[in-house]
């Protein structure tokens, strides 16, 4: 029965690998079957270059149509799964139709590649990178092999950063006031506020600050929102007393946060609130939602 495995290998090996890839930064990256594996990093306008091998298996030759290389920006969303919806399409052909006897590799570039959109992998939608050569072959079925990278794309920090100020209040019993230092937070940015007690007729047990992450992909009808809660802060266990002050101080770096995303192709958005929790002796629950902007800041060398 060897023979009849031996018809479903593929008739060539396709390795792809990166000029610089020895030297360039590797981060890691969650695969399709939850599988870590490690990938090449890059930002917008850089040059994507390397080479393509095509071995025959088994010493045979390989007649094809045409080799070629794609670069490709592609969003996925699960409740879509399968399609993937192209907004980066780049094409370099490799080889003309021919018959490949022994091993044979190709050079590739595409330079200064427009890529505005980072990496994502959410709850519902994943944004990729990819590198796809294609061996066309016709009725023999085309050979087909994938290698994913990653994109970062950085800010300089914002040239307008207004603090946050709002005051909250339930009329009659409770009425406070907090700050935050700033409403745009690089990842590893630190939170700096305080939170103002003016009026208490209620009695708080604790006071929790919560991160939250808002995924929304689709539209209309079929908008899907997923919520998660990233962070959870204690502020304060116990009644607090009129004219009291609560600090606040929350890093940002422990947590696995990404930049914000607005819009993305249309297709997906994603979003941060700080939740401000308070909790009564009846266990009656009292919020505040507040919107920050997060961005990826330039790591300094």
């Amino acid at each position: 029965m060897n023979y009849i495995i031996g018809a479903f290998k593929p008739a060539c090996n396709i390795s792809i690998a990166f000029t610089d890839g020895k030297n360039r930064k590797q981060v890691p990256m969650k695969k399709e079957n939850g599988q870590m594996v490690m990938v090449p990093l890059f930002q917008s306008q850089e040059n994507i270059s390397g080479k393509i091998s095509v071995e025959p298996a088994l010493g045979k030759k390989v007649e094809h149509n045409g080799i070629k290389i794609e670069l490709l920006g592609q969003i996925e969303m699960y409740f879509d799964k399968g399609n993937f919806y192209d907004f980066t399409s780049l094409v370099r052909e490799l080889d003309v139709p021919g018959d490949i006897y022994e091993k044979k590799t190709y050079p590739f570039e595409f330079s200064t590649v427009e890529m505005p959109y980072e990496t994502y992998s959410g709850v519902n939608v994943r944004l990729r990178y990819v590198l796809k050569v294609t061996v066309s072959r016709g009725y023999a079925g085309s050979i087909v092999e994938y290698q994913d990278f990653m994109v970062r794309n950085y800010s300089p920090p914002p040239s307008i950063n207004n603090s946050i100020k709002m005051e909250v209040g339930i009329e009659d019993c409770l009425h406070i006031e907090f700050e935050y230092n700033k409403s745009k937070y690089h990842l590893k940015d630190v939170i700096i506020g305080k939170i103002y007690f003016l009026l208490v007729r209620i009695k708080i047990k604790n006071m929790d600050l919560e991160i939250r992450r808002r995924e929304s992909t689709g539209s209309g009808a079929n908008t899907h929102v997923e919520t998660e809660t990233l962070a959870k802060f204690e502020l304060m266990d116990g009644a607090p007393v009129r004219g009291e002050s609560i600090p606040i101080r929350l890093f940002l770096s422990p947590y696995e946060l990404t930049p914000t995303h607005r819009n993305i192709n249309n297709k997906f958005s994603v979003k941060y609130y700080l939740n401000l929790v308070l909790v009564d002796e009846e266990d009656r629950r009292y919020f505040k939602q507040q919107e920050i902007t997060i961005y990826r800041l330039a790591e300094t060398s």
